[in-house]
């Protein structure tokens, strides 16, 4: 930690407030192409970080984000599974450069591969996220005053920037990030069960970030370095409404990842796209959710579109017990279909596999395909449909495209590569 003492300018000596706080600039200004990696992939998917080299992906991102950090009660930065974050060691195999990982050695586990990752591909920039569906309990309570705000962002500066991990030397992980990720899923309104949800939420998020732009100021005052601040936002224009003020975050965001999924699933009686670009003309659902209802709610409500990003699915959402009508579309199901991991939801590579028992449906003209065997349907963006996103995000000139998740690809990399040839 630098001994250096940081002195604020006069007009930064005031109390902090949203208007004092500095604006983000937009300094990358090619395309977009930011891939979610996540910290369980290692597991039962055994899709590791060397795997992004060896599909193809890393060269064509411009931005990967590792999820997810977790916050603790109080609204300070921990890890979600230490283990897999900077314990666990890699044989020669398994890393990115060759080198098997030794005892007693400064950083293992994934940050030591990240590490790894960037040393291969210097222009890549990693963000840590923070958050996610399980991981968002506590961010009301981060937010919610000056003080609670001022130490989280300093705890996960601490943690995750500096790379001062608890057990391991000073400084071990430094190096590994270039920026925050919010994935506050939601201010002001209701996810996970459980989550803490106050009405000030909205007008919170807003401080919260500009107690980001402040103490990265300070941190590049001491780098050199410039660090990005992203968050990860929701498609539904109610939530939106209820939890952003939108003109206000965008101008502290580096860039804004929209969520472009998850429309529709399981949870929902009849079967339906999940993902995509404009509303079926036949679609039943009131009010109606696609890509181009959340991308334009946002840009209505003061988003820039050169920071907007659009999010894309590597998964399929799906339904059995569908009846045989209308090629299974918009049709009553009787629950989630079988997957490998979580019922009603299957991996692109993993469903691929069984592509020969299905036959595929399109809707060119709204933007989404889907599988149907009589009975199981699922959702389908394949490479033809990552294409048309990728034209759909470069034809309005937006910002780029968000993957969620990297680890759905197939060993070449079919969705990346076509995702970036779309956006190119």
């Amino acid at each position: 930690m630098s001994s250096r003492r940081w002195v604020f300018p006069a007009l930064l000596a005031t109390a902090l407030t949203v208007s004092l706080a500095p604006q983000a600039v937009a300094h990358d200004t090619t395309t977009r192409t930011v891939g979610y990696y996540t910290q369980w992939s290692g597991y039962g998917r055994n899709f590791l970080v060397r795997d992004l080299v060896a599909n193809g992906t890393a060269p064509r991102l411009t931005h990967l984000n590792y999820a997810f950090g977790f916050l603790d009660e109080t609204g300070k930065c921990v890890s979600a599974d230490p283990w897999a974050d900077y314990q666990r060691p890699f044989s020669a195999e398994q890393s990115v450069n060759g080198t098997a990982d030794v005892a007693g050695q400064p950083l293992s586990g994934n940050l030591n591969q990240l590490k790894q990752l960037k040393a291969k591909f210097p222009k890549l920039r990693i963000n840590i996220s923070l958050g996610g569906w399980t991981g968002s309990k506590y961010f009301s309570n981060a937010a919610l005053t000056p003080e609670s705000r001022a130490a989280h962002v300093a705890s996960c500066i601490d943690m995750w920037l500096k790379g001062n991990l608890p057990d391991s030397a000073p400084g071990a992980a430094a190096g590994v990030f270039d920026g925050v990720d919010l994935d506050w899923e939601w201010p002001s309104s209701e996810a996970a069960p459980g989550n803490v949800v106050r009405p000030e939420d909205k007008q919170n998020f807003t401080a919260l970030l500009a107690e980001y732009r402040q103490q990265f100021g300070k941190l590049t005052w001491q780098t050199g370095k410039r660090y990005d601040l992203t968050a990860f936002l929701p498609a539904d224009p109610r939530q939106v409404d209820r939890g952003f003020e939108v003109s206000k975050v965008f101008g502290l965001l580096t860039f804004g990842t929209i969520q472009g999924y998850d429309y529709h699933g399981a949870w929902d009686p009849l079967t339906n796209q999940q993902s995509s670009i404009r509303t079926p003309a036949a679609d039943p659902t009131t009010p109606p959710f696609s890509s181009q209802v959340a991308i334009d709610h946002y840009l209505k409500s003061g988003a820039p579109r050169s920071k907007v990003v659009m999010g894309v699915p590597f998964y399929s959402r799906g339904w059995t017990g569908v009846r045989n009508e209308n090629n299974g579309l918009f049709q009553p199901a009787t629950g989630p279909a079988p997957a490998t991991y979580e019922a009603g939801y299957e991996d692109y590579k993993l469903l691929k596999a069984q592509l020969s028992k299905f036959t595929v449906h399109r809707d060119v003209k709204a933007g989404h395909a889907w599988l149907f065997d009589g009975t199981t349907f699922w959702t389908w963006d394949d490479a033809v449909e990552m294409k048309r996103k990728g034209r759909y995000v470069a034809e309005r000139r937006l910002g780029g495209a968000m993957i969620w998740s990297l680890d759905g690809d197939t060993a070449d990399g079919e969705l990346i590569k076509a995702l970036t040839s779309g956006l190119s």
